[in-house]
């Protein structure tokens, strides 16, 4: 992440999703190599055999590479990939933009500057709630904004976040010259439906 920084920009936090999203696959690490062996122990025994006595007994080994097989299939075709989405994925922010990046061999980056952001909220379902997690939502002013999913300790990160965006230099807090101020007589609490109030 040094490599791109912008000049004076540092780095507050870098994060990673919540890894609730790792139960099952790890459940799934310890049950599936523990079936397997189960199942392995039980054809080496003659398991299938009592079970059909058409089996030959020629085919046990065919028996246990199907039962490994099917162990690593799961393992990599389920739990390998979801760790490694997880430990792909980072949450960086820095004194001036919030940066998310997300896979390994495929990247996906998406960025936004805090001077544009307008509003940060939080979106917390129960779980989440339970795990101090929750996803951060920005606003920008623009049709697209930014939604950072499950992240953890929520709160702090969107304080980290809120005083980013405080210690930007006021021109860019604000939107700079991109702003557009009433110039006339009349502030726009001083108008009514019907025209300026003559009180």
């Amino acid at each position: 992440m040094r490599r791109v920084l912008l000049p004076g920009e540092q780095v507050i936090v870098v994060t990673r999703p919540q890894p609730r999203m790792l139960i099952v696959p790890a459940l799934t690490f310890i049950v599936v190599p523990a079936l397997a062996a189960y199942a392995c122990a039980w054809v080496l025994k003659g398991g299938p055999a009592r079970l059909m006595p058409l089996i030959p007994k020629e085919w046990t080994p065919w028996l246990v590479a199907v039962a490994l097989a099917l162990a690593a299939w799961v393992l990599l075709g389920y739990c390998l990939p979801r760790a490694i989405a997880w430990h792909a994925t980072r949450y960086i922010l820095t004194s001036q933009r919030l940066v998310t990046r997300y896979g390994m061999l495929r990247r996906r980056d998406e960025q936004v500057a805090l001077a544009a952001v307008r509003h940060v909220a939080i979106e917390q379902s129960l779980l989440q709630r339970l795990l101090r997690s929750g996803n951060i939502s920005l606003e920008t002013g623009y049709p697209v904004g930014m939604v950072v999913p499950d992240v953890p300790e929520v709160a702090t990160f969107r304080n980290f976040i809120l005083d980013a965006i405080g210690d930007l230099p006021r021109d860019e807090a604000f939107g700079g010259d991109d702003m557009t101020y009433n110039t006339g007589e009349a502030g726009p609490w001083e108008t009514r439906e019907g025209g300026r109030d003559e009180r």
